[in-house]
């Protein structure tokens, strides 16, 4: 609405005062505004920089752009990070974290006991103390004792994290290092023999990513305590140790343990298994000052310890023969010497030892730098037999019906076989042997004329009925086959050795398993050492028949076990004497043979006339037998006997140990036998 005063008219707005030129001053024309005209807009200036003030906002988007990519950088490697730590690490510092709520206390199984066949020990486990500790715990634990220490000291404040952590596990290194030196050097200092522990040693174990390491075992409870109190984090544990009372009695076939209780040589390693029990264990959770949590025992499993197992060895008789193996080495200067005695109805085992056997008690490198051994020469160490293998062509010939006890054959001094020239051990012109004095006065002709007869094929097949060639089945360790050849790689000359005892190798249980055959009527039983498994509740396992194989008739084997009776016949005319007339046991027959096998010389690889292993294998009595002596001397020089008489024969040693044995037993007598003929009129 217009006001009544102006008429309808807007009031004219007073002219603005023009500005006062300055005196001089040019003249500006006024200039026409043009509606339609477009001016160009001016720009802006920070009045501080000078800059366009769009150019400038130009720059602070750019530079937000790239902050928010360097946070974007950041935030991604830290959850790239954080994903690396759950994922990859995760597991590894939950268990970390886990093993240092809780404490897993271990109850070590007992080992079973190895007894003799009278109940006697060989081997038990007696309770000691053992330096332990768990690695992952001490270190934490020493961890934090240092960083408690450095606490609050102005120089261990100011410095960076990761610098903490390097100060942290210097020290650490520092208390293992005096821990890892010191332990050794005060056991030495109490008179204790800390054998092969080296701080090098403790170091490692002290290092291990494990809750429990075994540091030292067998120390003196006494000081086993006072050095776990005197370092932190140790703890002097009940330990087993294996006790061995007989020493070297009988260890070529008990063996021993190791230092970490498992079954390292003979019977402790073949039947570990049998022996090891299952370790009892529990858990407690404990808070961050290590006390253990009450009702937090939880996952008790309990021991179960070893079963006890009781071996066929007759320890009485196992240290006779020892001894006397070791006196008749002695006597006759050989390398070594081994026997084996079998129970002749069942082929258990009943003595095997060797010289040179290590005693588990006394310092063992010591012992073995002195030749001694853990091996069991018995079953590990074959050599060829010589003539005590040729009963096998005598047991196949009468079972095949090619010849009789008295048949006589005409023996020449040699015999040519397939272009290979053999000779008996003596020079003689054609003699009228018996077969009985064939294998009487152990003739290789004789012999080789008889497995003639028999052929090749057939004399392979024997081999294999009496076991040769192949491990026996007995649960001992390390046992050697022996070595037969392949029938199929037999060349012209192989026949012309394998009948009278060379080109093939037998151990010394093998020689015995022969004549067990043939002194339990024609039966071979596999040769065993265990005698009983007891479980710790006292119930005995039940064991496996050991297997059996007819190798030849009763008939057959009662026949050859009382032909080879010849060997020990001494005849005063000298026409019928065997090759051991001088190892006769009064009132006993004997059944038995000699052995003389060349060995390989080293250097020329071919028979040594000077290098010989001296065997003996014999049945006591042979009327009704009851034992098996199996004997092996390697390289003597002289007699076995304690002047050196005796001549280079195994056979003493048999008749000692035999003798021995039917006195013992009580053994009636055998009845008198009629005298054999060897060489006919």
């Amino acid at each position: 609405m217009t006001p009544p005063h102006s008429g309808g008219r807007r009031p004219r707005r007073a002219p603005a005062a023009r500005a006062t030129q300055p005196r001089g001053a040019s003249h500006q024309p006024r200039q026409r505004y043009d509606a339609d005209r477009v001016v160009p807009a001016t720009r802006s200036r920070n009045s501080r920089t000078g800059k366009p003030f769009l150019s400038q906002q130009k720059t602070m988007r750019e530079r937000v752009h790239v902050i928010a990519a360097v946070l974007l950088v950041i935030m991604l490697a830290w959850m790239g990070r954080l994903a690396w730590v759950q994922i990859v690490w995760g597991p590894d510092l939950a268990a970390k974290a886990a093993a240092q709520r809780t404490r897993v206390y271990v109850d070590t199984a007992g080992r079973g006991e190895i007894l003799a066949r009278d109940g006697q020990r060989l081997a038990y486990t007696m309770r000691a103390r053992s330096l332990t500790v768990s690695p992952t715990r001490l270190r934490d634990e020493l961890r934090e004792q240092e960083d408690q220490k450095a606490t609050g000291e102005a120089e261990y404040e100011s410095l960076a994290p990761d610098a903490k952590n390097s100060y942290l596990d210097n020290k650490v290194t520092e208390r293992l290092t005096e821990m890892s030196k010191g332990i050794p050097s005060k056991l030495k200092d109490a008179g204790i023999d800390a054998g092969d522990v080296e701080p090098e040693q403790i170091m490692d174990k002290l290092r291990a990513d494990t809750q429990y390491e075994v540091l030292v075992r067998n120390v003196d409870p006494d000081v086993a305590v006072a050095i776990s109190e005197e370092y932190h984090g140790l703890a002097a544990d009940e330990q087993q140790i294996r006790q061995y009372p007989n020493g070297s009695i009988a260890e070529n076939v008990i063996g021993k343990v190791s230092m970490d209780g498992q079954g390292q040589f003979g019977f402790e390693a073949s039947g570990d298994t049998t022996l090891t029990g299952i370790d009892g264990s529990s858990t407690e959770d404990v808070s961050a000052n290590g006390q253990v949590i009450p009702g937090s025992l939880r996952d008790q499993v309990p021991t179960t310890d070893g079963k006890n197992v009781t071996l066929t060895l007759d320890l009485d008789l196992q240290t006779y023969v020892q001894q006397k193996l070791e006196k008749a080495k002695a006597n006759s200067k050989a390398k070594s010497a081994e026997a084996v005695v079998l129970d002749a109805a069942t082929g258990q085992v009943l003595a095997m030892a060797n010289t040179g056997t290590v005693d588990p008690n006394k310092d063992i490198e010591k012992q073995l730098q002195k030749d001694k051994t853990f091996d069991n020469l018995a079953v590990s160490h074959p050599f060829e037999p010589g003539s005590v293998a040729k009963i096998i062509t005598a047991a196949a010939t009468i079972e095949e019906g090619l010849t009789d006890p008295d048949e006589v054959l005409q023996v020449p001094g040699s015999i040519d076989m397939a272009g290979v020239t053999v000779n008996d051990a003596w020079p003689h012109d054609v003699e009228p042997y018996t077969t009985t004095g064939v294998f009487g006065k152990s003739s290789n002709v004789g012999t080789l004329m008889l497995a003639d007869r028999l052929g090749q094929d057939k004399y392979a097949d024997y081999l294999k009925k009496f076991g040769l060639g192949q491990t026996s089945g007995i649960e001992l360790p390390n046992e050697s086959p022996g070595l037969v050849p392949d029938r199929s790689q037999w060349s012209g000359g192989t026949f012309a050795n394998l009948p009278i005892g060379q080109g093939q190798s037998w151990t010394a249980l093998q020689l015995a398993s022969v004549y067990q055959a043939l002194a339990n009527d024609g039966e071979r039983i596999e040769p065993r050492i265990i005698d009983s498994i007891t479980a710790p509740d006292g119930t005995k396992e039940e064991l496996e028949e050991p297997e059996t194989t007819r190798v030849v008739s009763a008939e057959t084997a009662r026949t050859v076990v009382d032909m080879f009776r010849a060997v020990f016949q001494d005849d005063p005319q000298g026409l019928n004497n065997g090759t051991a007339g001088n190892a006769n046991i009064e009132g006993y027959q004997l059944s038995g043979k000699t052995g003389t096998a060349q060995k390989v010389d080293e250097d020329t690889g071919s028979y040594s006339n000077s290098k010989y292993w001296i065997t003996f294998a014999g049945i006591a009595p042979a009327d009704d037998p009851r034992f098996v002596v199996a004997v092996m001397l390697d390289e003597p020089e002289s007699g076995v006997n304690d002047d050196g008489s005796g001549g280079q024969s195994a056979a003493p040693v048999f008749s000692d140990i035999a003798s021995w044995l039917l006195d013992r037993d009580n053994i009636p007598p055998s009845p008198p036998a009629p005298q054999l003929t060897l060489r006919a009129e």
